[in-house]
């Protein structure tokens, strides 16, 4: 049994993370939960009821409650205190799962990858697209040459942000702010996925902007307040792998609406392709086209909503992360979220900002 801490006990420990734990009872035990607000930390007990609250962060480090030290925390707090949160939780000397980003710099990301390091201990970093049913298929699927050589991938998150989730529980303002965006917020699960199975980037290059300088919230406690777009709100990134193989990534709070794929890879004898419908269950179907070069040509054509053929207990995304990290802790498996992963996402993230004020291409020195 692993026992667990959540940090931050907003909107997505809400959603995803407390009920997922919940789910996994007979691996885990949410032994701790911190938040700085009071009612958070009720809200976090409504689902584990046995778990300790703490509004302050030094007292629930020092958990120790009935010999039930925390294994593994949660870092679920807003991206711009990520650095700061999971450093105090390394020292502590505790693994931890830290929500993407890992940090706001790769410097900082590599004081902390160092930090873990020496002190012998589990990073795991967020998204966990690799770790999803869906996407170790994939990563099969394209080593095994099924649709020839794979040279690019399309992929496409956009909408119009949290300012327009009417159901959505936490603050929206931060999302608009120059530390998140849609990059940070969205566009990395799309960063994860290609890299995750084309291998580290080399080269980047991006245009964009802030295409809406205002936008008006829409939860029922903010209604109607206008607040300031700071971070560019569309981002056209393109990626170059080497070996004429590259990637293109559309990404925006500035989108109404869209009926496009979220993901498609192109390979010499076929293509890949994810739906909007079926991009958010990691155990969802995924659609497949076929090449064929026979005379005949009987074979060629789409084959939809293939199922993956090992589906996980759970088909949420971020409920596959957890599922992982408890595995490598329970039964030593590699761990796959790795900090290096995070860290070359966090640079081209970063690049993508330095070129769209540059109009240059920028290199990527990372690799995981």
């Amino acid at each position: 049994m692993i026992n667990v801490g959540i940090i931050g006990c907003g909107d997505v420990a809400t959603h995803s993370y407390l009920p997922g734990l919940k789910a996994l009872g007979d691996h885990a035990k949410v032994v701790a939960v911190f938040d700085i607000v009071d009612w958070r930390v009720d809200n976090a007990k409504e689902f584990h009821p046995d778990a300790t609250g703490y509004t302050d962060y030094d007292a629930f480090l020092a958990h120790d409650a009935d010999g039930e030290r925390m294994d593994l925390v949660f870092n679920l707090t807003p991206a711009p205190l990520h650095r700061e949160i999971t450093a105090k939780a390394l020292e502590a000397g505790y693994n931890v799962y830290s929500e993407k980003p890992i940090a706001s710099t790769v410097g900082d990301a590599d004081e902390l990858v160092q930090m873990a390091d020496e002190k012998g201990l589990q990073f795991f970093c967020a998204p966990a697209m690799m770790v999803t049913a869906r996407f170790m298929w994939l990563k099969e699927l394209i080593g095994s040459g099924e649709i020839g050589r794979a040279y690019f991938i399309k992929s496409h998150h956009a909408g119009m942000g949290p300012a327009s989730w009417r159901t959505y529980s936490g603050d929206p303002r931060v999302f608009y702010t120059p530390k998140v965006g849609p990059l940070i917020d969205l566009g990395v699960y799309q960063l994860h996925a290609m890299t995750g199975l084309f291998g580290p980037a080399k080269r980047i290059s991006a245009y964009g902007g802030i295409m809406n300088k205002q936008r008006t919230l829409l939860q029922p406690s903010m209604f109607g307040e206008r607040i300031n777009v700071e971070a560019p709100d569309l981002y056209s990134i393109n990626l170059d792998f080497g070996n004429d193989t590259y990637a293109h990534l559309y990404n925006s709070f500035a989108t109404p609406a869209s009926k496009a794929p979220m993901f498609e890879v192109y390979g010499e004898m076929g293509a890949v392709s994810i739906g909007a419908q079926q991009w958010y269950d990691g155990n969802g179907t995924t659609d497949l086209y076929r090449r064929d070069e026979s005379e005949s040509g009987e074979s060629e054509g789409w084959q939809n909503d293939i199922a993956v053929p090992n589906p996980l207990p759970t088909s949420d995304i971020l409920g596959s992360g957890i599922l992982h990290a408890l595995d490598v802790l329970e039964n030593g498996t590699t761990n796959v979220l790795t900090a290096a992963h995070a860290t070359h996402v966090l640079e081209i993230m970063n690049a993508a900002g330095t070129s769209l004020e540059t109009g240059e291409s920028i290199e990527i020195e990372s690799t995981f």
